[in-house]
């Protein structure tokens, strides 16, 4: 069903997934009927699902149905209360929801937005929120994901070949620090070149 099905729980997808866990239950739970008959409804049910999302993907209109829109709570610093009335959003949560995003000081917050997911964005004033290098005028280098080259003992040499490295570069690195491959229980290289290198615990004798 996707990783849309776990990374985005609309109302319609938590009903779907509560369906189709009782249905299966109900399933198990009875020994005489037969697999066939729990298995139809949940495909039923999951090709439902799907077919939803993909019409939605096509029309506004659904999708403001199905999943809903965003709410806007605190506009210009101000609680919006009409609009937390309007969701049944008490300010405990909203205070919870807050500190959750490190802001324990709604002075400090400019907008923020109750997703469909019942997730809170966020975004405090420009005097509140951390510096970045822009802001100094700075250019630090991009960075990249950090390519992992050990993961339990065992060498990735796809990895290594990627970043234009050797087995024999990797083993000679190893040897001057003391280390063997099985030692390893993870190591990664970024693209400035620092290998990161976590050593597995010994056992005590």
């Amino acid at each position: 069903m996707g990783k849309r099905e776990i990374g985005q729980l609309s109302t319609f997808d938590l009903v779907v997934a509560i369906m189709i866990a009782e249905i299966a239950v109900l399933t198990l739970e009875d020994l005489e009927m037969p697999l066939y008959a729990g298995l139809i409804p949940i495909f039923v049910m999951v090709l439902a699902e799907i077919l939803l999302s993909y019409v939605c993907l096509h029309s506004t209109f659904l999708r403001r149905l199905v999943e809903g829109v965003p709410s806007v709570i605190i506009a210009d610093g101000k609680i919006i209360e009409k609009e937390m009335r309007r969701q049944r959003y008490n300010i405990n949560d909203l205070l919870a929801q807050l500190r959750e995003k490190d802001v324990f000081d709604i002075s400090d917050v400019r907008y923020a937005v109750l997703e469909t997911t019942g997730e809170l964005s966020v975004i405090v004033k420009s005097t509140k929120r951390p510096l970045k290098p822009e802001d100094m005028n700075l250019n630090p280098p991009e960075e990249d994901i950090p390519l992992s080259l050990v993961l339990d003992g065992e060498l990735l040499e796809q990895n290594l070949h990627y970043l234009g490295l050797s087995r024999g570069w990797f083993e000679k690195k190893l040897k001057e620090l003391g280390l063997k491959l099985e030692d390893i229980m993870y190591a990664s290289m970024n693209n400035q070149g620092k290998l990161y290198i976590s050593e597995r615990e010994k056992e005590d004798d």
